[in-house]
């Protein structure tokens, strides 16, 4: 699964709309159901509850009467982080980010690990996820469901007044979600205030909500000062029937709600990272560097090309206020996407530590165990250097160089199958979607976006359906269409011309299943900018 990041595998489609999960579940080798070990232990740790006995001698801190909360999608299943904010003897604020512990019920060496290491990650499709361990944990024990004592992994940061945090401190626990939230109600809270009304939250919620909302309105302000990269692209669902046909397509947004939770999770990963890194603890780091110098005078180009102005985006800080600056720009979304386009992939790596997008000098991920096998690795790193910094004989964080090395390889490249699966699937149902239109002549018009002239022709980007494809130079004009090199245009004398970021409007010509490829035709010659 190695090679150029922008790579993409292309599954075949099923026989039928029914059939294109099984196919592509086939072609990646995906698991369709866990044996029958798996599943007796499964069955077994399902009855280990956190009763009154175990949480006693566990000597885990007791968190239960705190307000803790999750946030969640409506159509979450499992949750495995929870949100906590109070404020210390000098007022200042302490953030508590509580961790399903998967580790206190799978154990190194036994059946579910062995399962969860092989498959690394939890496989989200369009109309199932293939999940990393069983639902009797993932849905069962592990989900820090509501009103239910839960073992948990807590993560405890101070921050002062400015957003600095000046504290972290790690903890086993006990925990009981008092309620859970759905993005939308939190964001009627931070849309309305302490004001808002109606929903599961009262005065005191709404307060601990709106306080957790601006401690990462802070948080996400200084990531960004320090040259964190801001690009947005909405998160699109296909909507698919009792066939398997994709009968429309939903964008979610990527609003507040959904940032205050992802600077919690930030600052929870990144303290658990500097906390073991700092200290010679060697873990799982999530990697992300610089774009190479060739990309990024690529990009420069392209952005040239749009007529769009920048500055020295070689340098991070640049480039980081320039993806900030151009967001009311009418061609964001094309920009975001060649942005995009020039990243290297995030990867795990056992020797070195950064993560360029998110401007961190320390990062790993931790905060979701039930769904990713290296987050359950450093859970357990965690604990045994809680337990050696306690004094517990025998008690050692490290792990050799080259188990590392095995583990950070197997996981991206299983993360890697992943994307390329759900990407997949996704794909075909869009195809399927176009050749239909093809097949009962109910051709529908899209708007469309030039993402990149070459001397064949332009492919466009359509945002509707977030696919891409190719308008031919021969349907582009009548007479002959010239390759501009110097600036990556296309024109006919006398008849026009094409550039990246042009608009035009196109419907489906030809789908082509098997080199993965659509042909769309301009409706008109006309194009607008």
């Amino acid at each position: 699964m190695k090679g150029d990041p922008n790579e993409t595998l292309f599954p075949p489609p099923g026989r039928t709309p029914r059939e294109d999960t099984a196919a592509v579940m086939k072609f990646f080798k995906l698991p369709k159901g866990f044996s029958a070990d798996v599943m007796r232990e499964a069955k077994a740790i399902s009855a280990l509850e956190a009763d009154e006995r175990s949480i006693a001698r566990s000597g885990r801190l007791d968190l239960r009467k705190k307000f803790i909360f999750t946030c969640d999608p409506v159509t979450a299943r499992d949750y495995d982080d929870a949100i906590s904010l109070e404020k210390d003897r000098r007022g200042n604020r302490v953030l508590g980010v509580h961790i399903a512990d998967v580790s206190h019920y799978v154990k190194p060496g036994s059946a579910i690990d062995r399962e969860a290491f092989r498959r690394s990650t939890s496989v989200y499709l369009a109309d199932r996820v293939v999940p990393m361990l069983p639902e009797a944990l993932s849905n069962g024990v592990c989900s820090l469901v509501p009103g239910e004592d839960r073992f948990a992994f807590s993560v405890f940061m101070t921050f002062d007044s400015s957003g600095e945090m000046t504290k972290r401190v790690f903890a086993k626990s006990v925990i009981r979600s008092r309620a859970r939230f759905t993005y939308e109600q939190v964001m009627r809270v931070i849309s309305g205030g302490r004001k808002a009304k109606g929903g599961p939250l009262g005065p005191k919620e709404r307060a601990v909500v709106l306080a957790v909302n601006e401690l990462a309105r802070e948080l996400r302000a200084k990531r960004f000062a320090a040259g964190a990269l801001d690009i947005e692209i909405p998160e699109a669902e296909l909507i698919l029937d009792g066939y398997g046909e994709m009968t429309g397509i939903v964008t979610r947004p990527y609003d507040d709600s959904h940032k205050m939770i992802e600077e919690c999770m930030v600052a929870a990963n990144e303290a658990v990272a500097k906390e073991l890194w700092s200290n010679g603890v060697k873990i799982l780091a999530r990697l992300h560097e610089p774009p190479d110098e060739e990309k990024v005078m690529m990009l420069r180009a392209e952005l040239r090309g749009l007529g769009v102005k920048v500055g020295n985006i070689e340098n991070p800080k640049v480039f980081a206020q320039f993806l900030r600056s151009i967001k009311s720009h009418p061609l964001y979304p094309t920009i975001a996407v060649m942005a995009l386009r020039s990243m290297k992939r995030a990867v795990y790596d056992s020797t070195t530590m950064g993560h360029f997008g998110l401007a961190k000098r320390y990062y790993a991920h931790f905060t979701s165990p039930i769904r990713r096998y290296p987050d359950l690795t450093l859970h357990r790193q965690l604990a045994a250097y809680l337990d050696q910094k306690a004094g517990v004989k025998g008690a050692s964080a490290k792990v050799s160089p080259g188990v590392l090395a095995k583990w950070a390889e197997h996981a991206s490249e299983m993360e890697e199958v992943a994307a390329e699966a759900e990407r997949g699937l996704v794909e075909i149902k869009k195809y399927r979607l176009l050749e239909s239109q093809l097949d009962s002549r109910q051709i529908l018009d899209y708007d469309a976006v030039v993402s990149k002239c070459t001397p064949f022709g332009c492919f466009v980007e359509i945002p509707e359906l977030a696919v891409s494809g190719l308008v031919h130079v021969s349907v582009l004009s009548r007479r002959f269409v010239r390759y501009n090199e110097s600036d990556r245009t296309l024109s006919a004398p006398g008849g026009g011309s094409w550039r990246i970021g042009d608009r035009m409007k196109v419907h489906v010509a030809k789908v082509d299943f098997r080199q993965r490829r659509i042909d769309f035709t301009p409706c008109s010659h006309s194009r607008s900018r």
